[in-house]
């Protein structure tokens, strides 16, 4: 059984806008963003449920993630825990994506939708909800989350919305949290002090693990326009690192693949729990005056390799020949990496600032492009600029398909 610690003010305030006797009670929406770890969902997944008992029995409502699986994770799985020792009734249909909570005789039904893209809209098309609630609305598309809120015609309903801060310009900060009052919406901002259970120790762990744009968002829950360099304390020399002596456990390498623009590949090995960057490969043909054939690039990546045993090459997807030369060898294992640049740009900082990734001196190349790499000010969404970033993309690819690869891949390569 969980333990619970005194809410704070403003999760109290979440738990009971709704509620006979509260002056926010005539609201039509709940918006709560600001700082991860800071105790929104969690309050605002018990109070979500507990609203649609005090005012429907045998109604449907909606509860919408960037994707399900992910919506489970955050929200459902705590939520089930919770509610049980409240008194509630619950069971989860997982074919279905459908939660049926049953209290004091009564039943409602919770369906549950990913909004990750514009095609998600048509999931949701046709069925009709007395309340949603949208966690993480800020990664949903416009468009899936305006047809949530149209469905929603029954008398009394409510939106809920929950995320962390974007950049100023993005939609949902434009149209509800600037319009919060027009909306008829009450706004709540939450900082990680709003989250009694955090303690002193955990608070300052985060204020460490983020830089930059990501510290000003997730840390101090601001909606700010990245700008400047992508990884600012990559310029604290102390960040870099020698060859580990002692031996390796483990190898693997990322490739950014190119022929007019530079072709980027590291070695990375694992040493003590760390994947460090002990090599790489960066061949620019603009500055060599030629261009490389897949031929001569696969020779220079089995040359980095040097005959160690690789537990995988994760590849930029758009390199489809590259990763077909590579496949046809049938020497090593091949993977198309994952390529959302903003999750892996955050993924690549959390991982520097953690520790769980080193750069080793022997990586100029990486060295200088760290020092290099923007973000781009003149655009209307977060997007680094599109010079020295072959390291960065190829570290990146590492990252986010090898160093945070969910799939549970540990095959490694037999020469046939």
């Amino acid at each position: 059984m969980s333990s619970y610690k005194p809410f704070s003010k403003k999760q109290l305030r979440v738990l009971t806008w709704w509620c006979r006797g509260s002056p926010y009670r005539n609201y039509d929406a709940l918006i709560c963003d600001g700082a991860v770890r800071s105790g929104k969902t969690f309050c605002m997944s018990i109070s979500f449920v507990a609203w649609t008992f005090s005012r429907f029995s045998g109604k449907d409502f909606a509860v919408c993630g960037k994707t399900v699986r992910s919506l489970k994770r955050n929200v459902v799985t705590p939520l089930l825990e919770n509610l049980g020792q409240l008194g509630f009734e619950c069971e989860l249909k997982k074919s279905e994506n459908i939660l049926e909570v049953y209290y004091r005789g009564n039943m409602n039904r919770f369906y549950l939708f990913g909004g990750k893209d514009e095609m998600s809209a048509s999931l949701i098309q046709g069925i009709t909800l007395a309340g949603v609630f949208l966690d993480e609305v800020a990664l949903m598309p416009r468009s899936f989350v305006e047809q949530a809120l149209a469905r929603c015609s029954v008398e009394g309903s409510k939106f809920w919305f929950n995320c962390n801060p974007e950049y100023p310009g993005h939609w949902f900060h434009r149209e509800w949290i600037e319009k919060a009052k027009q909306k008829n919406a009450l706004y709540l901002h939450f900082l990680m002090s709003d989250n009694p259970s955090l303690s002193k120790k955990m608070l300052l762990r985060y204020e460490g693990l983020y830089s930059g744009a990501f510290y000003e968002r997730f840390v101090k829950g601001r909606w700010v326009a990245a700008g400047g360099a992508v990884y600012p304390f990559m310029d604290n020399t102390k960040m870099y690192c020698d060859v580990p002596v002692s031996g390796f456990a483990d190898f693997a390498v990322s490739c950014d693949y190119g022929t007019v623009n530079p072709a980027s590949f590291g070695l990375w090995g694992l040493c003590g729990g760390v994947w460090y960057r002990i090599s790489e490969y960066y061949f620019n043909s603009r500055r060599e005056g030629f261009q490389k054939t897949d031929e001569e690039h696969y020779q220079s990546l089995e040359e980095l390799i040097d005959g160690r045993s690789i537990r995988a090459i994760a590849v930029d997807p758009s390199a489809a020949s590259f990763i077909e030369l590579i496949k046809r060898k049938g020497k090593y294992k091949v993977i198309p990496a994952k390529n959302k640049v903003i999750d892996g740009i955050r993924m690549v900082s959390t991982a520097l600032k953690n520790g769980e990734i080193r750069i080793c001196r022997t990586c100029e190349a990486s060295m200088r492009e760290f020092s290099l790499y923007r973000w781009d000010e003149s655009g209307s969404k977060d997007a680094p600029i599109k010079e020295n970033d072959h390291a960065m993309d190829d570290i990146r690819y590492f990252v986010t398909s090898i160093l945070n690869n969910n799939g549970g891949f540990a095959a490694f390569a037999a020469r046939r």
